[in-house]
């Protein structure tokens, strides 16, 4: 479930594109959440990492419990995506603990680049731990994309309780299984990256990995914003998953219920939902930043900029590990 891509060639900047693949609704809504909060990595943990905000950040929720992408003030986005062999270890409490809810949220509050994130991993190691989703009950395996607007990038995993940090302007695609080293790897066998296959057509992450790719590469040079968030809107929705019913037989594979793309430089961010034919969008620069705000994305009608239509809202509170 789910595909991130990093257009570092549209003529326009830096742009992220990414598709959410879940089962069902995650009641997901976009939080502006301020500088200056205060928090705890885990509740009632002898040793949680605790942080106080430095940026603010744009962020979409799941279940208001939990950030699952988003882009703060200084242009460095988050990207949670669906791992299934993510393994977190057992608790080992002489690293800080951080729950899952705020894996992404940590990052986009504290620092402004990926190298910056990269260098505070290696200097402060921490852990992160699983949560269960409140809705269907399975454990939250999942790995993070970092990317910012010199077009950095990392992808973070947990294989066998240790971190795998892959930190590389190469690696702009990122989907699911296998792991990260297993998908370059399996890139390897394909016509255009080294290999004589041709491009697959499945919906398994593996394929949508090797076409995001491949469509990734083939994108032209765009003459305009406009232009070039469409021309990456059309690789998102090669990768997104057709709308069905859940196979039984491929229990991590959902359809495509919302996208979101996001240009690092003039830190704007879109939203498109699956169930709406209408796509919205909010430029950072241009909104209040000191204030806790939420757009409610289940109201009928959004389209277009919709930054005048955030209400200050009390901060929801992290679902803990």
């Amino acid at each position: 479930m789910c595909t991130r891509t990093l257009w570092l060639n549209s003529g326009q900047g830096v742009i992220a594109g990414r598709n959410m693949d879940w089962a069902q609704s995650l009641g997901t809504n976009l939080w502006i959440l301020p500088a200056g909060a205060k928090r705890e990595g885990i509740e009632k943990d002898p040793n949680p990492l605790t942080w106080q905000s430095k940026y603010a950040s744009l962020v979409a929720t799941a279940y208001d419990l939990a950030t699952v992408d988003g882009l703060n003030e200084q242009g460095l986005a988050a990207h949670v995506l669906w791992l299934a062999e993510s393994d977190y270890g057992e608790r080992d409490t002489s690293q800080p603990g951080l729950s899952i809810s705020l894996w992404a949220q940590y990052f986009l509050d504290q620092f402004s680049t990926v190298a910056d994130c990269v260098a505070s991993m290696e200097e402060q190691p921490l852990q992160v731990c699983p949560q269960s989703d409140p809705v269907s009950g399975r454990w939250s395996t999942v790995h993070l994309a970092l990317d910012d607007a010199t077009g950095d990038s990392a992808i973070i995993e947990y294989i066998g309780g240790v971190m795998k940090v892959h930190h590389s302007r190469d690696y702009t695609v990122m989907t699911n299984s296998p792991p990260f080293d297993e998908q370059l790897t399996h890139l390897t066998q394909y016509k255009g990256f080294g290999g004589q296959q041709p491009l697959p057509g499945t919906t398994e992450a593996a394929d949508r990995f090797v076409r995001a790719s491949y469509y990734l590469e083939k994108l032209p040079t765009a003459d305009s914003p406009e232009r070039a968030y469409a021309a990456l809107l059309s690789v998102m929705r090669n990768a997104a998953q057709p709308f069905g019913v859940a196979d039984p037989a491929r229990p991590h594979i959902s359809m495509t219920i919302w996208r979101t793309l996001i240009d690092l430089k003039k830190r704007l961010y879109a939203f498109e939902s699956s169930f709406s034919p209408d796509i919205v969008w909010v430029s950072l620069d241009r909104m209040n930043l000191s204030k806790c705000q939420k757009l409610d994305l289940s109201q009928k009608g959004l389209v277009g900029d919709v930054g005048n239509l955030f209400k200050e809202t009390p901060p929801f509170t992290f679902m803990s590990a």
